[in-house]
Parts: structure tokens; C-alpha cells; sequence
């Protein structure tokens, strides 16, 4: 049985939606197919999403022997792309993140001298009276 990663056609008339999904070789081009492994919609209002696609489970079926066609190649080649801006756009958002405070421990002597400085407790003000 040989897998090939392909497009399946759907959506409207000039409107098309695809699915890349993994099916038998001879297997109808819209017909049965072993599993869905993403989306693309050439036509989509925003670029984000024209392109959604399970790169972990691409990566597993090819490496059990799946072959894609050209045209999902270069969608597969273009997802990892985009994967790739957008993981170097991240830590250079978590380095700009404000860094928390770090508070040094505070000697006895000083905690002492505060308690002393501090509002009387109820304990304090019943033995004064």
C-alpha cells in the first residue's frame, strides 16, 4: 500500500478549500483517506489563515514511507517557514518582558528594629491596659 500526502478539493465554485491529507495512492482525488493532516485556503481574508497544518504528524507519515506530491511539498515547506518566523519572533518578545523584582533577605537585627517601628498588635494593646 503506498501513502501519498495530497490536496483534496473542496469549497465552492471559484472559491476552492483544500485538505492535506494522507491517502492511498489510488484513491480517488476527493475520495477516502487515512487521516486529515491540514488545511489550506488560497483565498482566505487574512494570511494567517490560509495556511494551518499538523506539522508533527507530516513528519510521522513521512517518515513511515508517505510520499507528497509537489504541490504539498511546497505548502509543507512554506508552513515550516512561517513556523520558523514566528519562533524567532517569540523570544524576542519574552526578552522584553518586564523582569520581576528580587527582593534580598533581610537581616534579624533589621526585622527586629521594624517590629519595634510597627503599629502595636491587639496582644500588645491588652497588656498595656
Amino acid at each position: 500500500m503506498a501513502l501519498k500526502i495530497r490536496l483534496q478539493r473542496h469549497g465552492a465554485s471559484h472559491r476552492p478549500f483544500y485538505r492535506l491529507v494522507v491517502t492511498e495512492a489510488t484513491a480517488r482525488r476527493d475520495g477516502r483517506f487515512v487521516e486529515v493532516l491540514g488545511t489550506y485556503e488560497p483565498q482566505a481574508k487574512r494570511a494567517t489563515d490560509e495556511l494551518n497544518l499538523k506539522v508533527d504528524r507530516i513528519d510521522y507519515w513521512k517518515s513511515v514511507g508517505a510520499k507528497p506530491t509537489d504541490t504539498a511539498a511546497s505548502l509543507i515547506r512554506k508552513a515550516r517557514r512561517e513556523a520558523a518566523v514566528t519562533e524567532e519572533a517569540a523570544p524576542a518578545a519574552e526578552v522584553k518582558a518586564p523582569v520581576a523584582e528580587v527582593k534580598a533577605p533581610v537581616a534579624p537585627e533589621v526585622k527586629a528594629a521594624e517590629a519595634k517601628t510597627a503599629a502595636p498588635t491587639t496582644e500588645e494593646t491588652k497588656a498595656e491596659a
